[in-house]
């Protein structure tokens, strides 16, 4: 992991940078064709970050660089319609994290998910969630943290982290 880097919780001044972190959690398997901004509008997407802060189970946790934002870890509850990928119920806050490209595979995104599944525990969640892609590289991040396959279909796992 970089020794300048300072895991804090977001403030509520730097929520627009959710939109470029969101785009970053989207798994992108051709570097050379990549998905278009324009997906973070699509309903489904944009319930990640739209109106962040204002639910009460809305909670980012961000990696900071020399005053920089590098990464990111959010949680939120998204039960209205779309419901989130990963939704489970509506006590389960469903993850999400990314890191620009140039800070990945530092050991930044076990920090991140260590430091939101610590708050979590904390504050008497009893499971969280995600939704991820069964080609992203990032499955093997998840099942290190204790997340367990719970459903499946053609290109996406269903995962759950439950707290003892």
């Amino acid at each position: 992991m970089l020794n300048n880097v300072v895991i804090r919780k977001l403030r509520q001044d730097e929520i627009p940078i959710l939109e470029d972190m969101l785009y970053e959690a989207i798994f992108q398997p051709d570097e050379n064709n990549l998905i278009p901004r324009s997906v973070l509008e699509i309903p489904g997407v944009k319930a990640y970050i739209k109106d962040f802060g204002c639910q009460k189970d809305d909670y980012c946790l961000v990696a900071d660089c020399d005053d920089e934002i590098v990464g990111a870890v959010w949680v939120r509850i998204i039960s209205g319609n779309p419901k989130g990928y990963g939704y489970i119920d509506d006590e389960t806050p469903e993850f999400a994290i990314s890191l620009y490209k140039e800070y990945r595979n530092r050991g930044l995104g076990t920090h991140l998910m260590s430091a939101m599944i610590k708050y979590l525990r904390e504050n008497s969640y009893t499971q969280t969630s995600l939704n991820v892609k069964k080609e992203n590289y990032a499955v093997k991040l998840y099942r290190k943290m204790g997340f367990e396959i719970i459903d499946q279909d053609n290109e996406d796992y269903l995962m759950l982290l439950k707290f003892n």
